[in-house]
Parts: C-alpha cells; structure tokens; sequence
C-alpha cells in the first residue's frame, strides 16, 4: 500500500508502527457552521483510506476531534472564537451551536456513505489532556508565558517547517484574515496554547488551569485528543490541505517537543474543490451543502461519484454542469448493473483477477478513477457471466461505497399502475394471438420507462429499476 507522505513529499509504502494495527486521526468540523461540499470532498478522500485499509486487512482505529472551542477567526491567534462568534449572530449558547452544526455534520457526512469514525470526540472534553501537555511544554522550555496567555515558542526547533518545506520568511502566519501582530509573542510565528481570561473576557466556555480561567487554543486540541485514544506514535494524520500551515505544524512542533521523538509517520491530505471563483469557502455566502444538493433533486452519491473520478490530490473544479453529468453517469451505471442477472455461477479465476487489478488501483496512492474505470471494463467483458460482475462490484464497493447494487425504492401513483397493468395485458393478448412482435415492443417500451416484466408460468409481474 503506498499513498501520498506530504512529510516527505512522495509517494511511499506505508508500514505501520505496529504490524497490521493502524491508527488514524482526521481533523474534524468546526462545528459554527454548516459544512460545504469542499469540506465533504476532504472526508470522502479519508474515508475512502480508511475503507481501502480494512479492506487490505489492516485494523483500523480511527479517531476525529469536533472543535467546539479555541478556533479563532484568524489563524493568527487573532479575532473571536468562531463558536462564539456564531452563537452571538444566532442568540444562542455555544454547546447549543455546536450540537446543532455537528448533527447536521453527520447527516451530510453519512448521506455520502462515508464510514463513521470509531471515535467522536469534542474538543471541550479533554481541557486536561490539555493542561497536561501544556504543563510539560512550559517545563521543558518550549513554551511561555506573556500578556496572561500561554504561547509556543517556535524559534526553540529547528525543523518547524518541516512539513511545509518553506523558510521562515515565506510564511504568512494568519493569511485568511491577513497579518496580524501580537505584541505578546516573542516571535510572531509563536501560537497560543491557552488563552486566559485576560483575552476576550465574552468567551463563554472558561476553565480553570494552573495558567489562569480560560480555554485551549486550536491547535493543542489534535494533539491531546490524538495521544489520549491512540498513545504517542500516531501512524496517520489528515485534513485538508489548508491545515498544512499552520494548523498541522503548530501540532507536529507541540507534540514533538512534548513527547521527544517523532510523532506521526504519515500526513495525508486532500486538495480543494473549487468553484469558478476559487476555492470554496463559507465566507462566500450561501453555503452549498450535501443537504442542499439534495433538496435540489441530486443523489448525494452522485456528488461522491463525482469526486472519486478525480484524484484526491488534484483540485476539483465544481460546477452543477459538472454534477449534472456526473449523475447521469452514476445513473446509467447504476441501470447497467441492476440489468446483471445472477446466475449462482461464480467465476473464481476470473473474480480473484479483477479483484487483484482493483486491489493494485487502490494501493497505487488511491486511483479511485481507475477503480471505477475497471467497473465498466467489468460490465463490458463478455468473458464474464453476471454472477461473477455482480459479486466483483459488490466487492468493490466495499470501499468505494456508492451503493452499486442497491435498488431504490420507487413508488408508482395509480394512473403508472393503471397503466402498466392495461399494457401487461395487452401483451398477453398479443401474445394469444401470436403476435410476438408485438408483445416484444410491448416489453420494451415498458423497460425504457423503469420497469421490468418478469413471466411466471402463474401470471406476469413488473418491478421498478433504477435510472430511467
């Protein structure tokens, strides 16, 4: 299995600490909003390295944080906390907010059948994981005190920009909101670990710590969620690609300079969706949902579809042109395959083949394009019977998770009932008389509309099938 180290900057093979047992941290939501479909796209691409380990035969624990408190609205150490920020605009409590944005979260996130996490967990439950590794930081000379707020000192490792590649003065600390200076740093690439209540005295979430009443910063929060379920050698971290800098740095200098050795192996990120005008961001209006696009009349799977076409490193350019096509293509997939008749008739030879292609696509850095390209070299391979695509698909899907073979439920009114009972027994008088031809037609005008004939020696019945 070789996937994307942006550490190192290639392609390698991945080797856990600790035989077949993964663990993996993914950084989750912060719950003051609704997510957008870019933030999806970065949960379909780790859900889909999560799925592709256990269907490799690893033992995966996988953990995600829900950020709940400490994320400002520059990441600068800079501006309000975005919970409360948002509580305010919506007159309500921040654990109010933050149960509302993380349930509508895993709505969206599981209408993309994404795999839940083994472990959910808030940023607000572990303020002593927290103190804990701040405590040790101060001790250790990596951290200070100034302006009642606890700071990271950069300017101690030599290596803080290890995982970006870049030196100190190409950096831009805060470039969301632009720079801004705090005259409480030693260093302005310095970052708070615990702010106090000398800062933003409307904070509503404050806890007491030996540093003073206040609350953590956002980066400490990965660090201590991470090591309290998955110990100190962590194999994978993910995120998007704009938690690079500072947000996986600032991790990987803490938790480095807390514990006294490497922490994790393995950093591994997806690109962003784009619109037309960029990136997408919540800060452009309207945010377009999973939800939404389905209120709109789109499959959400389609929108998965769309993403596993392209490669999680490549940016995606997102249009309703775009998604438009991508859903005719997983409609008429999803036709071909319902069309597959089992005949209890597996292929053994033929199935280990294909599987061992699609197996080579996913451990080739995740090709998930190729993966579904094999499905349609699949369904056109007149070497295989049905029963044998079937079960290669329903293999596959495994991972890709798009619901291949599953038949929507589709309801008929009484006038489509009407209807294809006068025109079932318009056949079986054509068929009375001879009229083959006729029946056949008959047959076929049906199935173009949905809906399949299927004769018994009893009676003709009719199911409904996807995609007409």
């Amino acid at each position: 299995m070789k996937f994307y180290n942006t550490l190192t900057r290639k392609v390698e093979e991945f080797i856990p600490n600790d035989k077949n047992n993964v663990s993996f941290y993914t950084c989750g939501p912060t719950v003051y909003h609704d997510q957008h479909i870019g933030n999806m796209r970065n949960y379909i691409g780790h859900d889909i390295l999560d799925k592709t380990l256990r269907y490799l035969g690893y033992n995966v624990t996988r953990v995600m944080n829900i950020t709940d408190v400490g994320h400002l609205t520059s990441d600068s150490d800079s501006g309000e906390d975005k919970m409360v920020k948002s509580a305010k605009e919506k007159k309500s409590s921040v654990l109010e907010i933050a149960k509302y944005y993380t349930d509508a979260f895993f709505k969206d996130f599981e209408l993309l059948n994404n795999r839940r996490p083994d472990i959910v967990s808030p940023a607000t439950d572990h303020i002593n994981d927290y103190i804990k590794i701040i405590e040790k930081l101060l001790e250790k000379g990596y951290a200070y005190k100034s302006g009642g707020n606890i700071y990271f000192d950069v300017s101690k490792l030599d290596d803080y920009y290890k995982l970006t590649n870049h030196k100190e003065d190409e950096m831009v600390v805060g470039v969301r909101q632009g720079v801004t200076n705090d005259d409480n740093k030693k260093n302005q690439a310095d970052f708070a670990l615990w702010f106090t209540k000398s800062k933003f005295e409307d904070q509503e979430l404050k806890w007491d710590s030996p540093f003073g009443v206040g609350y953590p910063g956002w980066h400490i929060e990965c660090s201590g969620i991470s090591m309290h379920y998955l110990g100190e050698h962590l194999d994978i971290h993910g995120g998007g690609v704009d938690n690079i800098f500072p947000h996986h740095t600032n991790e990987i200098a803490q938790s480095e300079a807390y514990l006294g050795h490497k922490w994790c192996n393995y950093w591994f990120h997806n690109e962003h969706l784009m619109d037309e005008t960029g990136k997408m961001s919540k800060s452009k209006g309207a945010t377009l949902t999973v939800s939404l696009l389905k209120e709109k009349g789109y499959d959400p799977l389609a929108f998965r579809y769309m993403c596993l076409t392209s490669h999680y490193r490549r940016q995606l350019v997102f249009s309703y042109e775009g998604l438009e096509t991508a859903s005719k293509a997983y409609k008429k997939l999803k036709t071909r395959i319902s069309n597959l008749e089992d005949t209890k008739q597996l292929q053994q030879e033929e199935f280990k083949t294909y599987q061992n292609k699609f197996k080579e696509n996913l451990e080739n850095d995740l090709n998930t394009a190729n993966a579904i390209t094999l499905i349609y070299d699949i369904l056109k391979d007149q070497n295989l019977n049905d029963t044998t695509k079937i079960k290669l698909i329903e293999d596959f899907d495994q991972v890709l998770s798009l619901d291949l073979l599953k038949q929507e439920e589709q309801k008929l009114d009484d006038n489509q009932k009407k209807y294809i009972e006068e025109q079932i027994k318009l056949r079986q008088e054509a068929k009375q008389q001879k009229d083959y031809q006729k029946a056949d037609a008959i047959r076929d005008e049906l199935l173009q509309k949905g809906i399949k004939l299927i004769d018994t020696k009893e009676q003709t019945t009719y199911e409904i099938i996807i995609g007409r």
